[in-house]
């Protein structure tokens, strides 16, 4: 097995020319993008095809918190959903509550 990331060898990693993938395991990976950017995403498969989810961005979303969702996410999986699709869903959910609140006021 692979080891796993830690802080220091994120706050470490610098870019290169191309788009660089520090794994974690499960999954989990760090994107590191030429331009320095630093972003977490799921490697999963659902329906016999391979996806991928975004997790935030570090440092806003720290280590644990990136292996919380990962976590979250297969939890999904293994129950039979789509982490992508229940993202879209919530999201769409949260931005019509947010419309109900604003035509309150």
């Amino acid at each position: 097995m692979a080891s796993k990331l830690t802080n220091i060898a994120i706050r470490n990693a610098k870019p290169g020319p191309k788009p660089i993938r520090l794994f974690d395991g499960g999954g989990l990976y760090l994107e590191i993008s030429p331009a320095g950017g630093k972003h977490w995403r799921l490697k999963y498969r659902y329906g016999g095809k391979e996806k991928r989810l975004a997790l935030g961005s570090y440092p806003t979303i720290p280590l644990a918190e990136a292996r919380e969702g990962s976590e979250a996410a297969r939890k999904l999986l293994a129950s039979g959903v789509d982490p992508s699709v229940a993202k879209r869903e919530a999201k769409v959910v949260q931005q019509a509550s947010i419309r109900s609140v604003q035509r309150t006021c």
